[in-house]
């Protein structure tokens, strides 16, 4: 109890100072405007916070996605801050930090993907669930060290790790986006 409430603090405080920067993120009028992180909050967050060594990543645009849209709530077919489901969370952060498009639900977004067993998983690929269902339900983006990204029907955007027994339970596969996909928007 005494860890999460420290842990809830701490939180707090990183979304307290980004909503104080709010000049940083992108407007409605311009989803295309460069976020920046002067503070280095995002960094912050995943490396303190989460265990996640920045140091170590290669895609500080994707860390930076995914801190803008924690704490967003779930909203099954969501699309925007407002709300979002766990394949349109998928959906938004390979549009915006691979210019990837990927599949609009779990099961087609599987399709894309080459399966990588969860030792092999890389920052980005993507982690499918079973739950309670024997079809995938449930879509995150790995961002290493066993943690992942994703919508959470109960918390909103959230991280969590692959080692909680409940995600351990659930877990179908990993998968990397296909070679061919990558290379044929990169063509258009």
């Amino acid at each position: 109890m005494k860890k999460s409430l420290v842990l809830l603090v701490i939180v707090l405080g990183f979304f307290t100072a980004s909503a104080q920067n709010t000049n940083q993120t992108p407007s409605n009028n311009n989803p295309k405007a460069e976020v920046s992180d002067p503070d280095n909050l995002a960094s912050q967050f995943f490396s303190q916070v989460m265990g996640v060594a920045i140091s170590t990543t290669s895609n500080t645009k994707m860390y930076q996605f995914i801190y803008d849209w924690l704490g967003t709530p779930y909203r099954l077919g969501g699309d925007s801050k407002r709300g979002i489901d766990c394949s349109g969370f998928a959906y938004k952060l390979y549009d915006k930090t691979f210019n990837t498009i990927i599949g609009s639900n779990s099961r087609n977004i599987f399709s894309m993907v080459n399966p990588v067993s969860k030792v092999d998983l890389k920052e980005g690929d993507l982690v499918f669930f079973k739950i309670h269902s024997r079809s995938i339900s449930h879509v995150g983006v790995y961002i290493g060290d066993n943690k992942f990204a994703h919508a959470s029907s109960s918390r909103g955007v959230m991280i969590s790790n692959l080692d909680a027994p409940y995600w351990q339970k659930y877990f179908y596969k990993g998968g990397r986006i296909l070679e061919s996909l990558k290379n044929n928007l990169k063509d258009n």
